[in-house]
């Protein structure tokens, strides 16, 4: 699939998300899926991405896995830049800040993640570097 085509799909992908409440069809169909919107590093624009995610506890767990390609995405290098993103699940919008985990904390999130997305084993297997582990935490306003 070439770039093209992968900005494409994301494109068709956020507007059925946005139009169904957070609900897609195809490949992704009932997968949990969340939209991130990260401020351009370079550019300082806003970019949306539409990405599958876990939960700890309140926070929001991501991976920077590219599918396996030889770059990190650009929302990995967007965030990393300003990490104050938002995101979207379902018909709800947040602020959230955005944080790379190293450690035992990766270890014990990326073992985890491995029961429910099995496929990030094979994506590791394709790339020399460790997939960053993103955990987002909800802003939440004061009252």
């Amino acid at each position: 699939m070439s770039n093209e085509q992968r900005q494409q799909l994301n494109r068709d992908i956020i507007a059925d998300f946005r139009a169904n409440g957070g609900a897609v069809g195809g490949q992704f169909a009932g997968m949990d899926l969340l939209l991130l919107t990260t401020t351009g590093a370079k550019s300082g624009e806003s970019y949306t991405w539409p990405l599958g995610y876990g939960r700890d506890g309140t926070r929001l767990v991501i991976f920077a896995a590219n599918g396996g390609r030889p770059n990190r995405p650009g929302w990995y290098h967007n965030l990393v830049a300003n990490p104050e993103v938002s995101v979207e699940i379902g018909a709800e919008s947040t602020a959230a800040v955005a944080e790379v985990v190293e450690g035992a904390e990766r270890k014990r999130l990326w073992d985890s993640a491995l029961q429910r997305f099995p496929f990030l084993v094979d994506f590791q297997s394709k790339v020399p570097w460790e997939i960053p582990v993103v955990v987002l935490t909800p802003v939440v306003a004061p009252n």
